[in-house]
């Protein structure tokens, strides 16, 4: 009884998983023709997951969402995430574009936080979109979040999702913490705009 229960539940992750396929292949074929092009391969590398049980589950309880499949699939749109790690900021938005000029992908939702940076400084291209994934009998439309950064950003994101778990610290010195933190995103947002403003001097 638990495998036949459990057999659903792996056809609805191995749909992320096929999307997760599709979309990083999007990428890498962006990469190739702007190397074929004479031009430096905007992508330093990228990488992908499927959320945990335990985080989907914990969303599920905190978003009070029914307990099925088709609610999941409905109101949990990062299930599926692509993180791709561009080497200058002018870059993730020349992807971003290729990307979502692409007559199956399909934009859900949009989020600049390069444009608008959160108020603890996290910097990133957030993108919900849908891709199709075609099997042996139909055709599924596939939420993905895409997140595109620069690899200062990415350095940056990491620290503070280590350091955000570190719950055992008085109050005191976790607001300080918290207080270096914003410094250093700022600081390595001044660092990527310097690296932007060289290469375009080169070019």
């Amino acid at each position: 009884m638990l495998e036949e229960s459990m057999i659903p539940l792996q056809q609805f992750f191995t749909y992320y998983k096929c999307a997760i396929m599709e979309i990083e292949t999007k990428f890498k074929v962006l990469n190739e023709q702007f190397s074929i092009n004479g031009e430096s391969n905007p992508i330093e590398f990228i990488q992908s997951r499927i959320k945990s049980y335990s985080s989907i589950f914990r969303k599920v309880m905190k978003k009070n969402i029914p307990n099925t499949l088709e609610a999941l699939e409905e109101n949990i749109h990062d299930i599926a995430g692509v993180r791709v790690i561009c080497s200058f900021i002018q870059d993730i938005y020349r992807l971003a574009d290729c990307f979502l000029s692409q007559d199956d992908i399909t934009l859900i939702e949009r989020k600049d936080y390069i444009e608008s940076p959160k108020p603890n400084g996290y910097r990133s291209l957030h993108l919900i979109v849908a891709v199709p994934i075609f099997l042996e009998n139909e055709k599924r439309m596939v939420k993905v979040e895409v997140q595109l950064r620069t690899i200062a950003m990415d350095f940056w994101a990491s620290l503070e999702h280590k350091l955000r778990y570190k719950k055992d610290l008085p109050q005191e010195k976790l607001d300080l913490l918290a207080s270096d933190m914003k410094k250093c995103a700022d600081e390595s947002a001044s660092w990527d705009m310097r690296m932007q403003s060289i290469k375009n001097m080169i070019e």
